[in-house]
């Protein structure tokens, strides 16, 4: 486990899962049909529980502003600062793998109550699993 900092906040554009996990594939290849693919474009997988389920949201970055609105996608912020993270190699082979890593970093004191579990897709096999932790305001 480790800490990273966001320096930033990443606003993102997603498309809501219509269940979770079993929705979570076809979340990601809406996405895809829906955003340009750009090199620099950040790839997140965004949950937390709301109203008793756990909504997941598959994520990219806006790196153009106004091109969410321009594609019909909603939007939401992930805002910056310490972040708890346990990384992932080749998590298409062991995607359980993801599952534990949060139940570990969700054990982790002081995380942001208000924040979310985000998969951070560094490349097609590399996963960084984060929750944000909170700050002293």
């Amino acid at each position: 486990m480790e800490t990273i900092t966001l320096d930033e906040d990443i606003k993102v554009m997603y498309i809501t899962a219509a269940s979770f996990p079993d929705g979570v594939m076809a979340a990601f290849d809406k996405l895809y049909a829906t955003v340009p693919p750009e090199s620099n474009r950040r790839i997140f997988g965004i949950s937390r529980p709301e109203k008793g389920v756990i909504t997941y949201r598959a994520a990219a970055e806006e790196i153009v502003a106004g091109e969410a609105l321009k594609l019909g996608c909603d939007t939401l912020v992930l805002k910056k600062g310490k972040y708890c993270a346990i990384s992932i190699n080749d998590f298409m082979k062991n995607i359980p793998a993801i599952g534990t890593a949060f139940q570990e970093l969700l054990a982790v004191p002081g995380i942001d109550p208000e924040g979310y579990c985000v998969e951070w897709y560094l490349n097609d096999e590399d996963v960084q699993c984060m929750v944000r932790l909170k700050t002293m305001d």
